[in-house]
């Protein structure tokens, strides 16, 4: 399947969800040139026709729009200011989307670093993980000049099912936090549920059964739940990434003066379970651990 209006596209960070996207980009025509700090991670994606550099600066020189996908704040500032960082590739094509999950506030702040040199930036973060990525199954939420987001859009297309354009930067990173707390209390709930069913000597796939014939049904009850019911946490999303996520949350949260008290409990439990050695399970691995908070109360 290949684009008419096909793209130079720059994927920095190649974790779960870079590689995912990269691939889709490849397999849709584009060409992608690609930066990770651990190289051996690019391996798959050169043979699959990425172009590896050695530097940020050199992913935005071959790049007409670059797209970050790294860890947090101090890794999208270290990639974009720091040494041999994009900025330093500037031309007058390019155009940067950060697809990593940070705070709306500092989101602002790097858009605005980046005018200074003159490049337009983007928020994108995305809804879905990289098994949707691949299949171009992606919700993409855009913050940022509409104009901006126009020029690039064949490359969102290739990637998403759905673009909401959210408006000014720092937008996109709002609404995705909005939903990362969806996500989260909702792996808190299901496990609960399964534990409680468990506890009260009930089968917990049947528990999903139940669950999933009625109204409140989700899509994590309907593809996790079985495998959280089996123990199985094989992550898609690493339970440390949502901790993460959820103290970009609570931080936006006391920034906008708005009171979450589900939201620290939240943090407080994730934070406890990645201390506790359950950080690179899946997100839905928080379970495990409230498994082993049960056997160590019982």
């Amino acid at each position: 399947m290949k684009h008419n209006n096909v793209m130079n596209v720059g994927i920095i960070g190649t974790g779960l969800l870079g590689s995912a996207v990269a691939t889709r980009l490849l397999n849709t025509g584009h060409n992608v040139t690609i930066y990770n700090r651990t190289l051996e991670k690019t391996k798959p994606l050169e043979v699959l026709g990425a172009h590896v550099t050695e530097s940020p600066k050199k992913v935005a020189e071959r790049s007409d729009l670059v797209i970050t996908i790294v860890k947090d704040l101090d890794a999208v500032e270290a990639i974009s200011f720091g040494k041999d960082g994009i900025v330093f590739g500037k031309h007058e094509k390019l155009i940067v989307s950060d697809m990593s999950t940070i705070n709306p506030m500092s989101s602002r702040k790097i858009s605005q670093k980046y005018s200074q040199y003159g490049i337009p930036m983007m928020d994108s973060p995305v809804m879905g993980g990289p098994a949707l990525a691949e299949k171009g199954q992606l919700v993409v939420m855009i913050g940022g000049k509409k104009d901006v987001y126009e020029r690039c859009k064949t490359v969102f297309d290739s990637i998403a099912e759905r673009t909401f354009f959210l408006g000014d930067n720092g937008m996109a990173d709002a609404m995705k936090l909005a939903m990362n707390l969806q996500i989260s209390l909702l792996a808190l709930s299901l496990s609960e549920g399964i534990i409680f069913s468990k506890k009260a000597g009930l089968d917990p796939l049947v528990f999903l059964e139940v669950l999933n014939s009625t109204y409140f049904k989700t899509g994590m009850s309907t593809l996790k739940g079985p495998k959280m019911a089996r123990g199985v946490f094989e992550p898609s999303f690493f339970l440390s990434v949502m901790q993460k996520d959820l103290d970009e949350i609570n931080y936006t949260a006391e920034q906008l003066k708005v009171n979450l008290p589900a939201a620290r409990l939240a943090r407080e439990l994730y934070q406890k379970a990645a201390k506790d050695g359950f950080a690179e399970m899946d997100y839905t691995g928080i379970m495990a651990y409230l498994e082993k908070i049960n056997k160590s109360n019982s």
